[in-house]
């Protein structure tokens, strides 16, 4: 009797369509084409899990890292639901490896887990013996663990949850927290139906699914990580949610002095805690309360670099049930040690971009959490949640000699700071200020003499990061009411400023490649519009022919992922239209 054959596999469910706009390659890089009919379907499939690593005009690269397949895992994909995105959209087969390379890679996330044994010991586990003798002979990792307690798991320090951890991730193993949190001290909170303020408040349905998701109904999967929403989106009213849903002692950091007013504001204004119970800790006064919201600047301040963090006491002056870490990719990286040592506090991070301009998003997973919940900038503009946007790049000529000559001869750093403070601007800042006269324009930038000479030129107010926390409330309240319509900022306009009715941003100038900041500056003017008026206007001024141009692009690639394309104009369209 002949040998039975095997029953041929069924064919996969994708095959390819050469009429898809991904070519999949081994290197875990994939090419989208951007003027395909289905770019935009595709890209907000492929973003969960790839990072966008250029943007030219007609093909994007994006990259499937670790980190990427491990904040996706953590959120909810499978590996199978990647593979399924990449098979959907791909021009030509994918490579035969690349299914197993991403089902591998993300299976390593939960491989070893942290669990509590009893108030003094945690215990690493890994049910893979092999995985555990080989990550107990890393010498990043060996130095953490105590004693092996049997054959898949150590007794651990509850000291060294945090550094473990780190070590863990570098080593291409993230760990899985279940080791639960510190109760902390209880304090009853109530969100509001009507605010303080009069109005109604609601709660929208994406802000109350990121607390939910993060708190985890109390469980110890809950508890810490990081929510992507953004600028305009209500990122504080995540936070006051995920306060009521803990109705813990609450210690929120932030990024400046007029953060912390906001913060305080609107957690007054929403929710049922008093003036009394909510506390500012910053550099001009050192109150602390049930809840208190401090400044990183005051936390990472010391008289001398050889010193000890004086201010690091606060994270132990109250029995903390949560801490926020607002912008939490700018988290300091002092901070970043103080929070390692305190892993047993719950952990929320509030952010619109995971992207560190210092590399360490790793140390964000590790330490406040992977990320939890995010959602796709043109999805809320769509629903009315964000005002739309269209953004502009307007390319100025450098003026012929001297200005011309001094770039030829400058060095690099020196070349980029001639580009930007380019005075041929000044005439392109006019020709817009002139056409939006009557709306609420923000004229933003990074450097000071650039920005003291336009506020001069055009007799308009100017904030910068010397002008007195009182004065800057007051320009923000009067640019608030509409009594002043035109603000210039300095850089301490990017970040966690309340100016709703803005709708007009002219970025003279930025930081080098920073898509983080490209980020934050167009959330100034995202905010939905009181005056029922959706359009927001994001103009960028480039010299042209310069590494002024070069940096823009790098900058621009934030907002390519986020679905926004930029208009490139000339100087001398602008002027004829």
């Amino acid at each position: 009797m002949p040998p039975k054959t095997a029953t041929p596999a069924p064919p996969p469910a994708f095959l390819y369509d050469p009429t898809n706009p991904f070519i999949v390659q081994s290197d875990r890089s994939i090419l989208v084409e951007v003027d395909n009919p289905r770019y935009a379907e595709a890209r907000d499939a492929l973003a969960p899990f790839a990072e966008l690593e250029k943007s030219p005009e007609h093909i994007h690269t994006y990259r499937i890292s670790n980190l990427s397949l491990w904040n996706a895992a953590a959120a909810g994909f499978t590996a199978e639901q990647m593979v399924e995105v990449l098979q959907r959209y791909t021009k030509f087969p994918i490579p035969p490896t690349l299914p197993a390379d991403i089902a591998e890679t993300v299976s390593r996330y939960g491989r070893v887990r942290l669990e509590r044994i009893d108030a003094d010991t945690l215990r690493l586990v890994c049910a893979d013996k092999p995985l555990l003798v080989e990550l107990s002979r890393q010498k990043k990792v060996k130095e953490f663990l105590g004693e092996k307690l049997d054959e898949t798991s150590f007794a651990i320090n509850p000291a060294h949850r945090g550094v473990l951890k780190q070590a863990l991730i570098t080593v291409g193993y993230p760990a899985e927290d279940l080791a639960g949190y510190t109760e902390g001290a209880s304090l009853p909170i109530t969100l509001r139906e009507v605010a303080a303020s009069g109005l109604p408040f609601r709660i929208r349905d994406y802000q109350r699914e990121a607390a939910d998701v993060f708190y985890a109904g109390g469980d110890v999967r809950g508890g810490s990580g990081v929510i992507v929403l953004p600028c305009g989106a209500g990122k504080t009213i995540v936070g006051i949610a995920a306060m009521a849903l803990l109705q813990k002692t609450t210690l929120v950091l932030t990024t400046s002095i007029t953060a912390v007013k906001q913060w305080r504001r609107e957690i007054i204004d929403k929710s049922s805690l008093t003036e009394a119970e909510v506390k500012e800790y910053t550099g001009e006064t050192k109150d602390i309360g049930p809840v208190t919201v401090a400044t990183y600047q005051i936390l990472t301040y010391r008289p001398d670099k050889t010193e000890a963090f004086p201010h690091f006491g606060l994270f132990e002056q109250q029995d903390w049930g949560l801490i926020v870490y607002d912008e939490v990719h700018l988290l300091p990286a002092p901070v970043f040690r103080v929070t390692a040592q305190i892993q047993a506090r719950r952990r929320l991070g509030l952010t619109a971009t995971l992207i560190r301009e210092d590399g360490r998003e790793g140390d964000v997973f590790s330490l406040i959490g992977p990320k939890k919940y995010d959602v796709p900038w043109r999805e809320l503009e769509t629903k009315g949640w964000i005002a739309s946007a269209s953004c502009t790049e307007i390319r100025v000529a450098l003026p012929d000699d001297p200005t011309r000559m001094a770039y030829a001869v400058a060095d690099h750093r020196a070349k980029y700071r001639i580009a930007s403070e380019n005075e041929a601007k000044d005439e392109m800042v006019a020709e817009l200020l002139n056409r939006y006269h009557d709306q609420r324009v923000i004229v933003i930038g990074q450097y000071l003499t650039q920005l003291r000479r336009l506020s001069e030129r055009f007799d308009l107010p100017i904030i910068t990061g010397a002008t007195a926390s009182a004065e800057r409330e007051d320009l923000y309240n009067k640019f608030r009411s509409g009594e002043v319509r035109h603000l210039v900022l300095s850089k301490v306009g990017n970040f966690a400023i309340d100016l709703p009715d803005a709708n007009v941003l002219i970025q003279v100038s930025g930081t080098f490649g920073s898509r983080q900041e490209e980020a934050q500056r167009l959330g100034r003017i995202l905010r939905p519009k009181s005056s029922g008026s959706g359009d927001a206007h994001f103009y960028t001024l480039v010299t042209r022919d310069t590494r002024e141009l070069d940096f823009a692009h790098h900058r621009q690639m934030f907002l390519t992922e986020q679905g926004y394309a930029y208009v490139i104009l000339d100087e001398k369209d602008v002027f004829r239209g």
